[in-house]
């Protein structure tokens, strides 16, 4: 009996073990299922992951592109830009120098004629005086009523006058044909110091003493032994006339503050100061200084940028440093620097080779 029992167990304990098996087949075959999952859970994962590193490579680069595209789009709006306005201003300039030049050569090369007329008549009236000491009382009369005398005098003064007024309209429209330069798009071999004049005599208007200003501003010119500079003349003239436009605004705005604050004998005399020298033999160098107001570090930072500007609307486009900066930078191979300190004034130092094949750096030498 108890032999039937033991043999029943074991076959109970038997089958317990197959099914325990079998259940441990099956565990077996979710685990390897779960692991294949699982691998391919984390083989989709890498994919994923993989193709959003390539997503985010492939914007950063578009990023990038359209960054380049844009500042090339800003580079070539500021070309157009110069462009255009360089033209404009040429034209304008050429335009206005031709028209003047015809009707000033026209009294300058008669002032000499008219003047031997002049002292032709004088000497017949003289011969008459000489020959006819006592001349009729009508002739008296008129003699006095003119002031024979004075005329005589004054005459030849007066022709001197309008001959040094004739000069000077005539060195103008020569500055102005100058300054426009439109014949010379191309790199020429020039003299940077007629360009500084040239530029100065356009903005002589600015300069000179006002009711507002009976002082004027001061102009130093502190020239250096520089030898003829390659460059692009019209260009260049350009740099010059937006960095003298703008010391000339920053003394203007300095000089209201000072009659609004200051008292009543106090006097501020602008100035700006041209210095220029060669260095190294390779660089010519042209400092522009004012004793404005100066400009601080933020602002100095930004001051080559495009579109930036401090004055008030349709005062300034802020392109005109922009612009100066790429013509001494981009075009002349050169440098362009502003130093300044807040009271002090402002210092633009334009560097450029003097001969466009020179390789050396101005900081090497």
């Amino acid at each position: 009996m108890e032999s039937t029992n033991y043999g029943s167990r074991i076959k109970d304990l038997e089958k317990r073990v197959r099914t325990l098996q079998k259940k441990l087949e099956r565990s077996e075959v979710d685990r390897r299922q779960l692991e294949d999952a699982s691998e391919q859970r984390e083989a989709i994962l890498k994919n994923v992951i993989r193709e959003l590193e390539q997503s985010k490579f492939a914007l950063e680069r578009r990023g990038q592109e359209l960054e380049t595209a844009l500042d090339n789009l800003k580079a070539l709006q500021l070309k157009l830009i110069e462009s255009e306005k360089m033209s404009a201003l040429g034209v304008m300039v050429a335009g206005i120098a031709h028209e003047i030049n015809n009707p000033v050569s026209f009294i300058y090369g008669n002032l000499t004629h008219a003047n031997t007329y002049l002292q032709d008549l004088l000497q017949l009236v003289r011969l008459y005086q000489h020959y006819y000491p006592e001349p009729p009382p009508v002739i008296q009369q008129t003699i006095e009523t003119i002031d024979l005398e004075f005329l005589q005098q004054d005459a030849q003064e007066l022709f001197q006058s309008m001959n040094i007024g004739a000069e000077r309209i005539a060195e103008i429209v020569k500055s102005l044909r100058n300054f426009s330069r439109l014949d010379e798009a191309d790199l020429k071999i020039v003299n940077i110091h007629e360009g500084i004049d040239n530029t100065l005599v356009i903005l002589n208007n600015r300069l000179k003493s006002t009711a507002q200003f009976p002082h004027g501003i001061k102009v130093i010119r502190d020239y250096g032994q520089l030898p003829s500079v390659e460059c692009y003349p019209g260009k260049l003239n350009q740099v010059f006339m937006n960095i003298l436009s703008n010391a000339i605004d920053a003394l203007e705005e300095e000089k209201i503050k000072a009659i609004q604050t200051e008292k009543e004998d106090f006097v501020y005399l602008p100035c700006i100061n041209i210095c220029t020298e060669l260095l190294n033999n390779y660089w010519a160098v042209i400092r522009i200084a004012d004793n404005g107001a100066g400009i601080n570090d933020d602002v100095r930072a930004k001051i080559f940028d495009p579109f930036f500007t401090t004055k008030e609307v349709g005062r300034g486009t802020g392109l005109g440093l922009s612009i100066s900066y790429q013509i001494v930078v981009n075009q002349h191979r050169g440098k362009l620097e502003c130093y300044s300190t807040p009271g002090e004034g402002s210092e633009f130092v334009i560097q450029i080779p003097v001969r466009q094949n020179n390789t050396r750096s101005v900081d090497s030498e």
